[in-house]
């Protein structure tokens, strides 16, 4: 999504100035969101949302959002019944928007371990062992690969199955953050847990591959 605010835009009969204006393209379609914004101490009446209705009317927007703080009048509120606009707050949204901005940033994580799993891979056994991305074999230690059993089982498990997530007996030692060590309850909590473990591995890979530029350009240096 693409968002401009204190936009001016020209509908069919007269120009309007707009507090943002949401473009997207979905399934090829162009889309377009008008929002205005009352930070206002007293809660907004019906005749407001009468007038975003007709904004969005001229304009040919597909949804007009009201964001208000103090609430609406209940004349507001059935104004805006079977329309195309549809009144909230920051507050409200922060709630009903969470799990789905959550499951974007899990996303966003599933990438970045495909991204590692990738880098690991092209690395023989013994580089990954001498830069201490995995340990001998029965050797106690740092482990990429566990980390990706965790993240696999993690990502899957909340893609596929959403939540609570149960953790299986490998995976008590990555959810003991929770305040039950056996749930994660939702995105966040995930990603407060899965978050550092991907990070710190992405430090260990850039300082591998580092390393080996240095060796590269500058044989017997280490």
């Amino acid at each position: 999504m693409d968002a401009e605010t204190n936009v001016s835009i020209k509908g069919v009969r007269t120009s309007h100035d707009i507090d943002v204006v949401i473009r997207s393209i979905h399934v090829g379609f162009d889309l377009m969101w008008l929002v205005e914004c009352k930070h206002w101490k007293a809660a907004v009446s019906k005749l407001h949302v009468l007038a975003l209705r007709e904004i969005v009317s001229d304009i040919g927007a597909d949804r007009g959002i009201m964001m208000a703080e103090n609430g609406y009048q209940s004349g507001a509120l059935e104004a805006a019944q079977l329309t195309n606009v549809q009144l909230t707050s920051l507050a409200e949204l922060e709630v009903t928007a969470s799990h789905a901005l959550g499951m974007a940033q899990l996303r966003e994580i599933q990438s970045r371990v495909d991204q590692c799993r990738e880098r690991y891979w092209q690395l023989s056994k013994d580089v990954r062992i001498k830069y201490g991305l995995r340990q001998p074999v029965a050797a106690l230690g740092y482990s990429a690969f566990d980390v990706f059993k965790i993240a696999d089982y993690v990502l899957s498990y909340a893609f596929s199955r959403g939540f609570p997530i149960i953790s299986n007996e490998e995976m008590r030692t990555y959810m003991i953050a929770s305040d039950d060590p056996n749930l994660a309850r939702n995105p966040t909590e995930v990603i407060r847990n899965l978050e550092p473990m991907i990070a710190d591995l992405e430090n260990r890979l850039d300082a591998t591959y580092d390393a080996i530029e240095t060796e590269t350009r500058h044989p017997g240096i280490t």
